[in-house]
Parts: structure tokens; C-alpha cells; sequence
């Protein structure tokens, strides 16, 4: 086969090969999971009165967590995807509402900022120190651009649930030093309010609805 032929040939398959992987790459790009009804969750707490339902999805297993770019289980947290379903026919307000998972020993945690995890990607935890004094810097260092993006686009931020609607997004807490985070342990999330500006009574989803889940 003459050398320009064959160097054709090889141009044309190297091309085509790039077209097959393109997708691949563009795949790895975060995609937040589309949300059903919260609660057609496992992991759920529904008040028919006040027509507002709150359910948890832990994204702790290695299947669910590959749509992120960044290993959070391996750097101590565990991402939820956060639902709140309002069947009512008024707006409920988050504005002041506190999200929190209090674990089996009755340990608080808070989700974690943009910023925390940040730090905590930069230098997981028990990592040793690079320098003799620990010189201070921006929590972004040694954060790829394409991280921060993600973490930015995951994290829940609805200030407030429409009626007859749904709001979803990720908060991650940090898990790091907890064995078993999940079992026996509880989400709650109070200050939501009414239309009026009257609290909601709290939502108390227990996570162990989501570790029985047949097929979880």
C-alpha cells in the first residue's frame, strides 16, 4: 500500500476514534439528576397536612456517586440529593430553613459550603503538611476549575418551593472519622415557613428507611 494511502487511511481512523471518545469526556461533565416526586423516595417524611414531603437520596454507593468527577466518599463526605415536594397551592419559604444530619450518637452536622469542601479536596483530612508552617492560602488551591464547577452546580440553593412543585439539589456532609454515618441516623430540616410566614412543624426523614429500601 503506497505510504500516502496508508498515512490517509491512519488520519481517518484516528479521527474516528476521537469521535467515538468525544462523547466519553463529555459525559464525565455533571448532569444533576432529574427529581421525582419526594415521596416516591424511600427515605421520606410526608406532612398531608401542610402538603409539603421531604425525602433524602444518599448517593453513598460507587454506581450512584459516578456522576460526580470528584470521589466525596473518599474525602470524608457523603453526597444527598435533597427533594421537597410542595402539593399545596402556596409558595413555602426556605429562606430560614436548617438542614441538618444528626447521626446514631446524636451528633449535629451541618452540609458543608462550597468552601469546605473546597479546603477538604485541596487537603483531605490527616493529610501531613507539605511545609514546617503551614502558610495560609485561597481554600480554591489545588481545586481544578472543572471541580469547582460541579460542586457549585450540585449544591441545593432553592430559597423557596412553588406550589405544586418540586426542589432538588445535593448537600454533602462531612462523614469523615463515622463508620457507619447512615445507620440509625436522621435528616431534619426546620424553619420553613408558610405563605403567612408561619413555621412548618420539622421534617425528620430517618435514613434507615433508605439502608432497608429493597434494591436501594
Amino acid at each position: 500500500m503506497p505510504f500516502k494511502q496508508m498515512r490517509f487511511l491512519c488520519s481517518c481512523a484516528g479521527a474516528l476514534l476521537f469521535c467515538c471518545v468525544l462523547p466519553g469526556f463529555a459525559a464525565k461533565h455533571f448532569v444533576m439528576p432529574t427529581a421525582n416526586a419526594a415521596k416516591s423516595y424511600p427515605a421520606h417524611d410526608e406532612h398531608t397536612d401542610e402538603k409539603v414531603t421531604v425525602a433524602v437520596d444518599p448517593y453513598d454507593m460507587a454506581d450512584k456517586a459516578s456522576i460526580f468527577s470528584v470521589h466525596y466518599n473518599e474525602v470524608g463526605f457523603v453526597p444527598m440529593f435533597v427533594v421537597i415536594t410542595n402539593d399545596g397551592d402556596q409558595a413555602v419559604s426556605l429562606a430560614e430553613a436548617k438542614f441538618e444530619l444528626i447521626t446514631v450518637d446524636r451528633s449535629k452536622i451541618p452540609p458543608a459550603s462550597d468552601e469546605d469542601i473546597y479546603r477538604r479536596i485541596a487537603k483531605p483530612a490527616g493529610a501531613p503538611a507539605t511545609t514546617p508552617i503551614p502558610w495560609p492560602k485561597k481554600a480554591k488551591g489545588g481545586v481544578s476549575k472543572d471541580a469547582q464547577e460541579e460542586i457549585q452546580l450540585a449544591q441545593f440553593g432553592a430559597k423557596a418551593v412553588e406550589p405544586h412543585s418540586t426542589q432538588s439539589g445535593f448537600m454533602f456532609f462531612d462523614v469523615s472519622g463515622i463508620s457507619a454515618p447512615l445507620a440509625g441516623a436522621n435528616f431534619y430540616v426546620t424553619g420553613a415557613q408558610n405563605a403567612k410566614g408561619t413555621e412548618l412543624l420539622y421534617f425528620e426523614v430517618p435514613l434507615e428507611k433508605y439502608l432497608s429500601a429493597p434494591g436501594k
